[in-house]
């Protein structure tokens, strides 16, 4: 059974622990190159190899960044890989738009998984994380020794699909960080209403990036909802299945 800490805390809405270490490390970013090419980008917080490595997967728009506060807090007790997926963070954009779908996202994920020495994982996953979390199943069934499914089940309703082929590949493009947050706080209120200024700041900071032109823009390529707009693009696996392989681990499921 998976055992964080007595001591818990929330995180970006999720209910995670706080670190009994002492000082905190740093993180250490990883790479490796997927099988068409790119050059993908992970961080890691070292930890006891006696426990699993908790591998972290963010949802659609988002990156590593939003795992950073959770490793924090379990800093020196386990080892935490947070991945930034092809075409977000600091991974690469690949040429081939249709590549952003979870086949190309489990190959890359499998040569993580080997690139970084991962042999025993608990998963974290957001959102698409969580679909992806599910469908390790697949390949690596084996290794896994528990899933945290963070705002995510296998039945994915029809309302929240329309709502990421509204939101997926929208253009934000803001003058400051304070433009940055104040515009992301007006569109994001409803999930966040105790949130202040300085929370929808660092809200902001793990969301975008400063471009070369010295404006903020999102830290995603924003071909990513392509695969949405072809006919039956949202259509996915039988999640259930994936599910149902989970069975004899221990699982975790929140709910915002």
């Amino acid at each position: 059974m998976l055992l964080l800490s007595s001591k818990g805390a929330i995180i970006n809405g999720m209910a995670v622990a706080t670190s009994s270490a002492g000082r905190t490390p740093d993180w250490t970013d990883g790479w490796f190159w997927s099988r068409d090419g790119l050059r993908l980008h992970y961080r890691e917080m070292p930890g006891p190899a006696d426990r699993p490595t908790l591998l972290c997967l963010a949802g659609l728009t988002r990156n590593s960044a939003d795992f950073e506060a959770l490793a924090r807090r379990l800093a020196g007790e386990w080892r935490v890989i947070a991945v930034d997926l092809r075409g977000r963070g600091e991974s690469a954009w690949p040429r081939d738009s249709l590549t952003y779908v979870p086949l190309t996202y489990l190959l890359d994920l499998g040569l993580l998984i080997a690139a970084a020495g991962v042999d025993r994982f608990v998963v974290i996953g957001s959102s698409l994380g969580g679909a992806l979390a599910l469908q390790l199943t697949t390949g690596h069934r084996a290794r896994m020794a528990g899933v945290i499914l963070n705002d995510f089940g296998p039945s994915v309703e029809p309302a929240g699909l329309a709502r990421l082929r509204a939101n997926v590949g929208r253009v934000g493009n803001w003058p400051t960080w304070i433009h940055a947050a104040r515009d992301l706080a007006q569109r994001n209120a409803a999930s966040y209403p105790d949130w202040q200024l300085v929370d929808w700041l660092a809200f902001a900071k793990r969301l975008c990036r400063l471009s070369a032109s010295g404006r903020i823009v999102f830290d995603y390529d924003p071909r990513i909802a392509e695969p949405f707009r072809l006919p039956h693009g949202d259509a996915g696996t039988d999640l259930w299945l994936a599910f149902e392989a989970l069975a004899g681990l221990p699982v975790l499921s929140l709910r915002n």
